[in-house]
């Protein structure tokens, strides 16, 4: 590394989201949930959004972002964000709108709002924490768990035969026609939340030139639900995704 790259890295300031709030956040050490919402309020306040957002967020481990992220917030039944999201998207064309979501309610309860929201063209981004398990209820089989996995509900581990195959929701937006911007990603390191962020931006974007629905997978951890150190969980995520595409899966300019 050069003196002059040395000098810039110095210089460099960090400091907590014009949005995100000094509330103390209830999630478990290691939860990705913390990370993703400062990168969410980090891209809002960037973007200047903070008046001109609407956020949608339904039963589940952020039930209490509104207490975290310093902008309009709309609570929603369970699975029910994307329905909510629509009408708030179609009675305030000028906002930018969005849900926050999970694996245990949105590829289960809410599949069904979400394959068709994404299929009409929503012009809504969903950004969707996959951790692959119901860790708000105790870390049973979620419709996302791999292969394998243990949780309580399975503890030898999924199985084809008893418990059938994983659902690859995020796959399958990919194939609705109105997904504009489709992306996974992860925040397991500097980089990846780097990454991270550019998708959670460009996705905003699309939204506000209403191209139609973008979708950001966020693979996350947790802790609890998995019986595992922070350490140990972001390297068994880090070894699930190297048989998983990252990155854009989709886009249309």
């Amino acid at each position: 590394m050069s003196e002059t790259t040395l000098r810039k890295e110095e210089n460099i300031v960090y400091s907590r989201p014009r949005l995100l709030t000094d509330a103390h956040m209830h999630y478990c050490p290691g939860c990705s949930h913390a990370t993703i919402h400062k990168i969410v309020a980090d891209v809002l306040g960037e973007m200047g959004l903070g008046d001109n957002v609407i956020g949608v967020s339904p039963v589940g481990c952020s039930v209490f972002i509104y207490n975290y992220i310093d902008i309009d917030w709309v609570e929603a039944a369970h699975g029910r964000a994307p329905a909510v999201a629509t009408g708030i998207s179609r009675m305030n064309p000028d906002k930018l709108v969005f849900t926050y979501q999970g694996d245990g309610e949105l590829a289960a309860i809410g599949t069904t709002e979400v394959i068709h929201a994404c299929n009409r063209g929503e012009n809504i981004t969903i950004i969707f924490i996959n951790n692959a398990v119901y860790g708000m209820t105790g870390g049973q089989m979620a419709p996302t768990t791999p292969l394998g996995m243990k949780t309580v509900t399975c503890p030898d581990g999924r199985t084809i035969e008893l418990d059938g195959y994983p659902l690859p929701i995020t796959e399958m937006l990919c194939e609705a026609s109105g997904t504009c911007y489709v992306s996974r990603q992860c925040v397991t390191s500097y980089a990846a939340v780097k990454r991270a962020k550019k998708a959670v931006r460009k996705a905003f974007e699309n939204t506000l030139a209403k191209k139609g629905t973008s979708v950001i997978e966020f693979m996350g951890t947790c802790c609890s639900g998995w019986k595992m150190t922070p350490h140990d969980a972001n390297a068994w995520l880090n070894e699930r995704m190297k048989s998983m595409k990252m990155g854009t899966l989709k886009e249309i300019e």
